[in-house]
């Protein structure tokens, strides 16, 4: 199975997110489109590890999009940050997003969408929108904006702002590849 080139959007209408880093991992994994499998990340020879903390959320992409470096992008599908426990690698969830995470990496585009799983028993936060969350959970932003400030270098990833959840939805379909 190509995890790239599954729908964004299930037949049930929700967001899908592929994980490729879980929450609490250090390692940084990557799908590997020509062998159909996830990989550790390497870099000048070596697997890339956070020298920083853990990963806080699970990390992966929205299959079915690519920020488009013509247009501003990093040239890699969206990604997603999945609010919920450890969820393996390769695990394919259906989500609902909640914001979306504005960032730039080294000038490129590189924009997170923050999510909850549709299934309301692996949640682990009660918001389940963008002013729920601003209003309960703002703790979570703040750490989230601190770790993708240092955890690849200072000044590798800047923080540019924040977006409700139909900024979210509206990220993933500009992105979107036709299918």
């Amino acid at each position: 199975m190509d995890h790239l080139a599954l729908p964004s959007f299930s037949k049930n209408g929700l967001l899908q997110g592929v994980i490729e880093i879980p929450a609490g991992t250090n390692t940084k994994y990557e799908y590997n489109r020509q062998l159909l499998q996830f990989q550790p990340d390497v870099r000048n020879g070596q697997v890339r590890r956070v020298d920083f903390m853990s990963y806080p959320v699970n990390y992966g992409f929205i299959p079915s999009t690519r920020m488009d470096k013509e247009r501003g992008g990093d040239g890699d599908p969206l990604d997603i940050l999945v609010l919920a426990e450890h969820l393996p690698t390769g695990t394919v969830i259906e989500v609902q997003p909640i914001g979306l995470m504005l960032l730039k990496d080294l000038g490129e585009l590189d924009h997170k969408v923050l999510a909850i799983p549709a299934d309301p028993s692996l949640r682990i936060i009660r918001a389940t929108n963008w002013m729920e969350f601003q209003r309960d959970y703002s703790a979570i932003r703040h750490i989230l904006e601190t770790f993708f400030l240092y955890y690849d270098g200072l000044g590798t990833l800047l923080p540019i702002g924040w977006g409700d959840e139909q900024a979210a939805v509206e990220e993933v379909k500009k992105w979107q590849l036709a299918i």
